[in-house]
C-alpha cells in the first residue's frame, strides 16, 4: 500500500463526522456479541484493504457489527467474509480461504475491497448524511487506484451507491439495473458488476452459490487480465 492510501486510512480510522453511528460503534464494541464477549473489538472506522496497484475493486455497503467492526478489516469476522474468501481462494485472488483478522497473512492479488460507508449503521441502514459524510473517502480510494478495470458490488445497496457516486461525475444515459452478474461499461472504462451479497441468507436460499460467484470472479479476471 503506497503512502497516500496508508494517510487516507489513518484519517478514515480516525473519522467522527457522523455522532450516530460514533455511537452506535461503541454500543457494539461494548455490549459485544456472547461468543465474542472476551475479545477486544477494534471499534473504529474500518478501512479498505488491497494493493495499490489494483485491476479489481470488491465493493461492499458497510461494515457488519461483529465482523469489520470487531476484527478491523472489511468482511472480516462473520458468514458471510467466511463465503467470501473461500470464493476467491478458489478463484485465486486470495492466498488464503480464510480472513481472520489483520494479522493473518491475507494477501489479494490485483484487488482492493473496501465499503462505501465505513463505519457500521444501526439496523444496516445508513442515511444520506453519513453516506455523503463518507463519499470523499471512497472518492479518493477509487483516485488512488490508478489501474482500477472493475468493480464488483456485493448487494444492490452497494450498487446503487456505487452508481450515484458516478452519475455525479459523469453523464450516464444508458439505464443501468441491478442484475447479478451483468457487465456494465462505465464512462471512465471501468466495467461494473452487481453481484448477490454472499450472505448466509442468500447462500441458504441458494440464490447466490460458490461455483456462481467463482465463476464471476473469474471473469472477472479475465476482462481485467489479473
Amino acid at each position: 500500500m503506497n503512502i497516500k492510501l496508508k494517510n487516507l486510512n489513518k484519517t478514515i480510522v480516525k473519522c467522527k463526522k457522523c455522532p450516530r453511528l460514533v455511537k452506535f460503534i461503541k454500543k457494539v464494541s461494548t455490549e459485544k456479541r456472547k461468543q465474542n464477549i472476551d475479545e477486544n473489538y477494534w471499534g473504529k472506522p474500518v478501512t479498505g484493504f488491497g494493493d495499490i496497484n489494483s485491476k479489481l475493486l470488491i465493493l461492499g455497503l458497510a461494515p457488519a457489527a461483529h465482523g469489520g467492526t470487531r476484527t478491523g478489516r472489511a468482511f472480516t469476522g462473520d458468514k458471510s467474509g467466511e463465503f467470501l474468501f473461500k470464493c476467491l481462494y478458489k478463484a485465486k485472488i486470495a492466498n488464503q480461504p480464510t480472513s481472520l483478522n489483520l494479522k493473518d497473512g491475507l494477501k489479494l492479488n490485483s484487488t482492493y475491497i473496501t465499503n462505501i460507508l465505513k463505519c457500521v449503521p444501526p439496523g444496516d441502514k445508513p442515511n444520506n448524511t453519513e453516506l455523503n459524510n463518507c463519499s470523499k473517502y471512497f472518492e479518493s480510494e477509487i483516485s488512488n487506484l490508478k489501474k482500477l478495470k472493475i468493480i464488483i458490488t456485493l448487494n444492490k445497496d452497494a450498487f446503487d451507491n456505487c452508481l450515484k457516486f458516478y452519475k455525479k461525475k459523469y453523464t450516464i444515459d444508458k439505464k443501468i439495473n441491478f442484475k447479478h452478474g451483468k457487465f456494465y461499461k462505465l464512462p471512465n472504462n471501468i466495467t461494473l458488476i452487481p453481484s448477490y451479497h454472499p450472505s448466509p441468507r442468500n447462500v441458504n436460499t441458494k440464490l447466490i452459490s460458490q461455483k456462481m460467484m467463482v465463476s464471476l470472479f473469474n471473469k472477472a479476471k479475465k476482462i481485467s487480465t489479473i
